[in-house]
C-alpha cells in the first residue's frame, strides 16, 4: 500500500486552494483525484499562477476530478422508512479496487456513511453492520470485517477512514465487536480463529511502547500512571493541520498551545470531533488537551479486545496465550474501576494523567462499562439514574451535559449512543429506560424523515422541531450508522 500522500506532493497548490476558500467544504480538495501526473500539475500551476487573469478554481476543476465528492439521497416517492433504508444499502455501497487520489484501495465492497463522507470509516462500520444484520446482508458484514483485517495486516491498524491522510490515526477499536456481531449472526466460532492474527496485530498497535514506560510517562497510545498502571489514550503522531479541515485548524491554532494540532488529531481518533470533553476550560477548542487524558471508552474497548484474544486463543488450545490475555483483561477491568469510576457522581469519567484525577466532563461514554458488562449492579444503577436525569431528552440521548456549539455536545443525539444506551440498560434489567431511549430517538428519526425524506448524521434531542447543527460542517444525510441503529432498535 502506497503511504505517500499526494497532498504533500502538491503542498503549495493545496495550501493556496484551502486558504482561498474556493470550496465551501475543505474536504473537497482532499478527496479530489488528479487527472494528470502530479509533477505535470505542479509545473502548470507554477507557470499559470503568474498570469494576470489566473483563475484558481478553474485551474483546479480542470486538473482534478471531483465526482462522488458528496452523496445526497432524497426521493420523491416517499417510501416507508424501513424500505428507504433497504434501498440505501445499495446506494451507499462503494468499491475501491485501486488507489485513486487519497482513496485507499480495499479488497471488498463497503458501505459509506453518506453526505460528504464517501469512504470507508472504521467505527461507523460497526453500527452500519447492526443494520446489515437485520437486513440479512451477511456478505456485506463479512466484507467490512475483511476490509478491516486487510488494513490491519497491511498498515498495522484500521485508519480513521480509508484515505491516505488518515494513516496517522485510527478510531475506536471495534474490530473484536464486529466479530461478535458476525458470530451472533452465523454461530460460526471459526471466525475468531480466522482473525486471531489480525486481533493480535491490532492489539500490538494500541499497546505499542507499553513495555518501556516509566511511571508517570506516556508513549503514543499508552501511558503509565504514577502508580505504575497501564492505561490507553487516543493519539495521533502528526502535529500539523488536518488536510480535511486545514484552514479551520490554522485559524483555531492562533491562540492555542504548542501541541494543538496533535491534540486536535488525537480527539479525532476518538470519533468525537469535537466536544467539551476534550477542553481544559470545558468551553474553548484552543484549550484542547486530549493527550493528557486516558479515556473510559477506549479502555473498555481494549478490555473487549483482550477478552476476545483470550477466547480466540482458547479455541485453538493456545493455553499460554489464553492465560496471558485473560490476565490482561482481568487487570484492565480492575483499572477501569480504579481510574474511571467516580463514586461521588455515580458515573464513569475520563482520567486526567497530569492531575491524577477524573475529569469534570459528564459524557455519554459512561455507558461503555455497562455496554460490555463491566459495571457491578450498584454502579449500573447509578449510571442509569444519571442517564435518565441528565442525558435523556425527548429526542434521544445527548453526548454531554454542556452546550458549546461543538457537534459532540448538547443538544445533539448520535446514533451509536442510542444503541449503546439501549443495550446497556437491557444488560442490567432497566427495560423501561431502554424502551424510552429507543422510542424517543426513533420517533425523532421518523419525524425528520417525514419532513425531509432523509436520514441524518445526528439529531437535535432537545428541540425536536429542528435538525441538529454545530461543528465544522453542516449536518449530513445518508446516513450509515443512523440507518443501522434504527433498524436494529426496531428489531428489539
Amino acid at each position: 500500500m502506497n503511504k505517500q500522500l499526494y497532498i504533500n506532493e502538491i503542498q503549495a497548490l493545496f495550501d493556496d486552494v484551502q486558504r482561498s476558500k474556493i470550496f465551501e467544504d475543505q474536504k473537497m480538495m482532499t478527496d479530489a483525484v488528479p487527472l494528470f501526473p502530479i509533477a505535470e500539475i505542479n509545473a502548470k500551476y507554477q507557470e499559470e499562477k503568474q498570469l494576470e487573469n489566473f483563475d484558481l478554481k478553474k485551474f483546479v476543476l480542470y486538473n482534478f476530478n471531483f465526482l462522488g465528492a458528496k452523496i445526497s439521497i432524497q426521493r420523491e416517492d416517499h417510501l416507508p422508512i424501513e424500505e428507504h433504508i433497504e434501498k440505501l444499502w445499495d446506494e451507499l455501497t462503494r468499491t475501491a479496487y485501486e488507489e485513486k487520489g487519497t482513496l485507499l484501495k480495499l479488497p471488498k465492497p463497503y458501505v459509506v456513511p453518506g453526505g460528504r463522507f464517501n469512504e470507508f470509516f472504521y467505527w461507523d462500520s460497526y453500527f452500519i453492520m447492526l443494520g446489515l444484520q437485520v437486513s440479512g446482508k451477511i456478505e456485506m458484514m463479512e466484507n467490512i470485517i475483511e476490509n478491516c483485517s486487510y488494513l490491519i495486516q497491511t498498515v498495522g491498524f484500521v485508519p480513521n477512514a480509508s484515505r491516505t491522510h488518515f494513516l496517522s490515526r485510527s478510531q475506536p477499536p471495534y474490530f473484536s465487536l464486529m466479530l461478535d456481531l458476525l458470530f451472533e449472526t452465523t454461530k460460526d466460532k471459526n471466525i475468531y480463529i480466522k482473525y486471531h492474527d489480525t486481533l493480535e496485530k491490532e492489539y500490538a498497535f494500541w499497546m505499542n511502547g507499553a513495555e518501556k514506560l516509566e511511571n508517570g510517562s506516556s508513549s503514543k497510545r499508552v501511558l503509565k500512571t504514577i502508580n505504575g498502571d497501564i492505561l490507553n489514550r487516543y493519539y495521533d503522531a502528526e502535529n500539523e493541520p488536518r488536510p480535511e479541515s486545514y484552514l479551520i485548524d490554522i485559524e483555531d491554532a492562533e491562540n492555542a498551545g504548542e501541541e494543538f494540532y496533535r491534540n486536535i488529531r488525537s480527539a479525532c481518533e476518538s470519533g468525537w470531533d469535537f466536544s467539551s470533553r476534550w477542553f481544559a476550560d470545558g468551553e474553548n477548542i484552543q484549550t484542547i488537551e486530549t493527550l493528557n487524558l486516558a479515556e473510559v471508552d477506549l479502555n473498555c474497548l481494549l478490555w473487549h479486545l483482550e477478552a476476545t484474544l483470550a477466547k480466540s486463543s482458547s479455541l485453538q488450545n493456545l493455553s499460554e496465550k489464553e492465560n496471558v490475555f485473560k490476565e490482561k483483561a482481568e487487570n484492565r477491568k480492575q483499572m477501569i474501576d480504579k481510574y474511571f469510576w467516580d463514586s461521588d457522581s455515580g458515573i464513569y469519567r475520563d482520567y486526567h494523567t497530569k492531575k491524577h484525577a477524573t475529569t469534570s466532563s459528564e459524557h455519554i461514554a459512561t455507558l461503555y462499562p455497562l455496554f460490555l458488562g463491566l459495571a457491578n449492579e450498584k454502579q449500573a444503577e447509578s449510571v442509569a439514574k444519571n442517564i435518565e436525569e441528565k442525558f435523556l431528552y425527548q429526542g434521544g440521548l445527548v453526548t454531554t451535559t454542556k452546550k458549546t456549539g461543538q457537534q459532540w455536545d448538547l443538544p445533539n443525539a448520535w446514533a451509536p449512543y442510542q444503541w449503546l444506551g439501549f443495550k446497556s440498560m437491557k444488560n442490567y434489567g432497566f427495560d423501561d429506560l431502554a424502551e424510552k431511549i429507543k422510542n424517543n430517538w426513533c420517533a425523532n428519526v421518523e419525524r425528520v424523515y417525514r419532513n425531509t425524506g432523509k436520514l441524518m448524521e445526528k439529531y437535535n434531542a432537545l428541540d425536536i422541531e429542528t435538525v441538529a447543527g454545530g461543528g465544522e460542517y453542516p449536518n449530513q444525510d445518508g446516513f450509515g450508522w443512523t440507518n443501522g441503529v434504527y433498524l436494529k432498535l426496531n428489531q428489539n
